[in-house]
């Protein structure tokens, strides 16, 4: 094995977090994988990694050899994606994470046409509510809410606008009231997360008081929009959601609208993906194929998912 390929295993092993993580990726064995590992360590006359029967973690120089060598992959990777960029076709894996609803709702139904497109790329794609590390989890392109935005070093491409709207059910309603100011709802029960605090604040604004952010709280916490989702039709709780997530239930009658008067429309979808001398042929396709997709108007706003503004007049009326 030379050089350039023990340092993608031995980076690949670091990444994972364990010789078995990495062998699945790199369709080894594990022995295979511990091996090459105790080679590269002999050869370099240092320890890498401190082994125990639980689990390995990097020693000192192992972390610091792991410092230089993901730089020198990441630089090998460049130039191949510098020269693959001028090929017509994209190729290649994709990593890509996704909040949980939108994903699973917006964009995982839109995949297909995609790799119709780029019948040479494969997709490894993740769904999830926590604020990820694009360069450490070696994500190519993420899509997250503004709240997630934390790392100025990447590019971030705004997708669409996403308006949310306070939702409970119809028994949760009947037991305990609907609020009728916003500050009504610190004594409700409201469905938060825990993965994105930011989240939790849920910002009002009218000509009388102005604009104001509250912070809520409830006896119900999850790590998805998802997940509060469901606990909202389940009656436990009010919910701030994505209009395309709950509208199609509110139609139903499972969720009822509280506080419609004050829309929140302050948050959006972001492309997020590292800035890069070159950007790879794989990521552009994508990002212009969403882009082409949700933006300027996105599609439950087209297909009319949202409430016309009579209807929304109507449901203020009723209260």
């Amino acid at each position: 094995m030379d050089q350039a390929a023990e340092m993608q295993m031995f980076v690949r092993a670091v990444d994972r977090g364990s010789f078995s993580s990495a062998a699945r990726d790199l369709d080894l064995t594990p022995s295979a994988v511990s091996k090459q590992i105790r080679r590269l360590e002999d050869r370099l006359g240092v320890r890498l990694f401190n082994r125990t029967t639980r689990r390995v973690s990097l020693t000192e120089v192992g972390s610091a050899y792991y410092e230089r060598c993901s730089r020198i992959i990441q630089e090998i990777q460049e130039a191949e994606e510098a020269v693959t960029a001028l090929n017509e076709n994209p190729r290649g894996t994709l990593r890509v994470a996704a909040t949980v609803a939108f994903g699973r709702v917006e964009v995982l139904p839109r995949i297909q046409e995609f790799l119709e497109r780029y019948p040479e790329l494969n997709i490894e794609f993740e769904l999830t509510d926590r604020q990820v590390d694009l360069i450490e989890e070696g994500i190519d392109v993420a899509i997250q809410w503004r709240e997630q935005m934390d790392d100025p070093s990447l590019v971030a491409r705004r997708l669409c606008v996403n308006r949310r709207i306070i939702c409970a059910s119809p028994d949760y309603i009947a037991r305990h009231g609907a609020p009728a100011t916003p500050e009504e709802l610190l004594s409700h029960n409201c469905l938060t997360l825990y993965e994105v605090s930011q989240f939790n604040d849920w910002a009002f604004e009218d000509p009388a008081q102005g604009h104001r952010t509250l912070h809520v709280k409830g006896n119900f916490r999850a790590n998805t929009a998802d997940a509060l989702y469901e606990a909202a039709l389940a009656g436990v709780g009010l919910a701030r959601l994505s209009t395309w997530l709950v509208m199609p239930a509110i139609r139903r009658g499972d969720l009822v609208p509280v506080l419609p008067q004050y829309p929140h429309e302050r948050s959006a979808y972001f492309l997020l993906y590292p800035h890069r001398r070159h950007l790879s042929r794989k990521v552009r396709a994508f990002v212009d194929f969403l882009v082409e997709v949700f933006t300027p108007v996105p599609p439950w706003e087209r297909e009319g998912v949202e409430f016309t503004e009579a209807e929304w007049r109507e449901r203020i009326e009723r209260g």
